[in-house]
């Protein structure tokens, strides 16, 4: 029996006149209730939102941490198994279509979509801060800061920006490739899902998927320029030096950028986005992007020149090497959370009465066992002078009558902690791992998947519209390959510097201290000075704004193609309405999250997680649905079934 054709009569209904032409109105309407609703919700009810989306955030990990690991782990090992077998011949065209860009253009296009800011924000702060905490420091088999923890601390700098990250936008790009030039369909999310829907995806099922790609991405573009927009700030005040762009420094750490520096830098980089994508992909994005490529190229000459390049070089070889080596354990290593139960459970007859007390310090991803033994004391002296404050009120309120009781009663099993015995201690320590390795994982590796996931419905189908004519094979080796081989080089060169800036003792822990999104200028500070130290600034400033506007202004331009049913060109007046509203989406997520006395880009990180793990469904289905294709179009090849539009069932 011959196979049937495949399903491509996709038909998304856009409206035929009024405000909303051209535009699905249920994906359009819903889309902007949901991200509404959640302006609205943090900016009237602040601490509540902040402490909901913290607690959701930390219950979704505690189920889901292991999902988010093991699916990109399948994804990178699914697309190099298409590469490598027979259908990775086969065009995403007909057989005579060739590519429309160079091979050159087209890498510079991609690279550009898919990194600019975080490969500012964290070029120097990712290898520096997993050289202080990693999976390798944290089970105790290296010490942190060290010369022996380098070669981990890339490994993990490698993994959340190296062919797993990329596989994740070649995922959502292949699929909507693929069903576009060999079908023929739009380049829209549901698209890729038709092989499993059917004409369900027609309807409300496809409306759902195309709407949850909407909400990834406006939470992921709107994480990238929170962290972007805060670095930008903390660049303007290394130049300028005006002192309200900046909060007021903690005990233990360094100034970061104040709210009211957040919210200003924010809507002067949301009104140039706005004015970029007004303008068109022709005019704001193209330009903008061959401004960052010269930019970003007199950034990495700096380091090659006056940073530790032959350290770096070093440094990347040995790590390269170490990478691929741990490719299968770093793709399917998921941690599970660590229960007080069962932590008590490993302790010994001295720890376990106070297991309650030593589980916070133990399971911590962030401490180290002189921190936890340091801190069972200082626990004590912190509560008795707390205690002692509060005695001292002359008419103390209700909360502080309140939080005297439960510190008195909280007294004694802190005290009791603090004098188990030294080995005992190290034994609770060594019960914890399994609770700091799921701490580390689900804050870092974690957070990186949901952002590169939150970030794929944009870059994939930007890949997608550039990649016609290219093989599978072609276009999975381009797009995973090269791409993290480039990053792999930059995070090396960047980082590497203000490692061994700080191993040689030059930098006295100036780099580490710093915060993250200031870590880079840190970090020139020691290499340069003078009037080129602030022209490289003022440069480095330049260019997060440039590739702030870029991130923003393309994404504006993505939301508009799902919402018309894969159409390029879009109204304007669509454009600025999502331009305001991601505005305003991440300046109440900036609010809620100072306003609950933490980092204010939390809100958004929380956010983000929770919204991309739906989307990470959907791509879970998308390789279901690739595999279902490609099978049948092998089959239908072999028949001399013709792929054309079909009423039949999807197949």
């Amino acid at each position: 029996m011959a196979p049937k054709p495949p399903f491509t009569e996709l038909e998304i209904r856009t409206a035929d006149n009024g405000f909303y032409q051209g535009h699905s109105l249920p994906i359009a309407l819903i889309s902007k209730i949901v991200m509404v609703g959640l302006v609205l919700w943090a900016l009237i009810f602040p601490l509540t939102a902040n402490g909901s989306l913290d607690a959701w955030n930390w219950a979704l990990l505690q189920g889901w941490n292991s999902f988010y690991i093991i699916s990109v782990g399948v994804f990178a090992f699914f697309l190099f198994a298409l590469a490598l077998l027979p259908v990775g011949k086969r065009k995403l065209g007909g057989p005579d279509t060739v590519p429309e860009f160079s091979n050159f253009s087209w890498f510079s296009m991609m690279f550009g979509a898919g990194l600019g800011v975080g490969l500012m924000v964290f070029a120097t702060a990712e290898p520096l801060g997993l050289w202080g905490s990693n999976p390798e420091i944290l089970a105790g088999n290296v010490e942190a800061n060290s010369e022996e923890a380098l070669t981990s601390a890339f490994r993990y700098t490698f993994l959340h920006y190296g062919f797993h990250a990329w596989a994740i936008y070649v995922v959502t790009g292949l699929s909507l490739a693929y069903y576009a030039y060999t079908r023929d369909m739009p380049l829209t999310i549901r698209t890729a899902l038709t092989p499993l829907l059917g004409r369900a995806a027609n309807g409300l099922i496809g409306h759902l998927v195309d709407i949850l790609g909407v909400v990834a991405t406006i939470l992921g573009v709107s994480v990238t320029i929170g962290f972007g927009v805060s670095q930008f700030v903390d660049g303007v005040y290394a130049v300028t030096g005006m002192d309200w762009l900046m909060g007021p420094a903690g005990e233990d750490a360094a100034p970061k950028p104040s709210t009211v520096g957040l919210l200003s830098a924010l809507g002067i980089i949301m009104l140039l986005s706005i004015l970029s994508a007004v303008s068109g992909v022709g005019r704001g994005i193209k330009y903008l992007s061959n401004l960052n490529l010269v930019l970003s190229i007199i950034l990495l000459m700096t380091f090659v020149i006056f940073g530790s390049f032959l350290f770096a070089m070093t440094t990347y070889a040995t790590a390269l090497a170490d990478y691929v080596l741990s490719f299968f354990a770093l793709s399917f290593e998921a941690y599970s959370p660590l229960t007080e139960a069962a932590f008590a459970g490993d302790l010994d007859a001295a720890a376990a009465p106070v297991a309650g007390e030593l589980f916070g310090g133990a399971t911590n991803p962030w401490g180290s066992l002189d921190g936890f033994q340091g801190g069972l004391g200082s626990a004590v002296t912190d509560a008795q002078a707390a205690i002692a404050a509060l005695e001292a009120e002359a008419a103390p309120t209700p909360e502080q009558t309140a939080e005297l009781a439960a510190l008195t009663a909280s007294l004694p099993g802190l005290e009791a902690a603090a004098a188990v015995p030294a080995a005992a201690q190290m034994g609770a320590y060594e019960a914890g791992t399994q609770g700091r390795l799921f701490g580390w994982q689900s804050s870092w590796t974690t957070f990186y998947w949901a952002w590169w996931i939150a970030f794929s419905p944009f870059v994939g189908l930007f890949l997608a519209r550039i990649s016609r004519g290219r093989t599978v094979r072609g276009f999975i080796l381009g797009c995973v390959i090269a791409p993290a081989m480039v990053c792999f080089a930059w995070m090396t060169i960047l980082g590497g510097t203000a490692i061994d800036l700080e191993l040689s003792g030059v930098a006295e822990g100036s780099i580490i201290a710093a915060s993250n999104t200031n870590k880079l200028f840190v970090t020139l500070g020691h290499m340069i000075s003078g009037g080129f130290l602030t022209g490289i600034t003022i440069m480095c400033v330049v260019l997060i704004m440039t590739f702030l506007v870029t991130s923003a202004d393309s994404g504006i331009l993505v939301m508009n193609t799902i919402m018309s049913g894969g159409e390029q060109e879009t109204g304007i007046k669509h454009r600025i309405i999502w331009g305001l509203i991601m505005t305003g989406v991440i300046g109440a997520l900036i609010i809620a999250g100072n306003s609950g006395g933490a980092n204010p880009l939390d809100s958004l990180q929380d956010a983000m997680i929770i919204g991309a793990l739906p989307f990470t469904i959907v791509m879970v289905l998308m390789v279901i649905s690739l595999i279902k294709a490609m099978f049948n179009d092998g089959r239908r090849e072999k028949a001399g079934v013709l792929v054309q539009p079909s009423g039949q069932p999807a197949e």
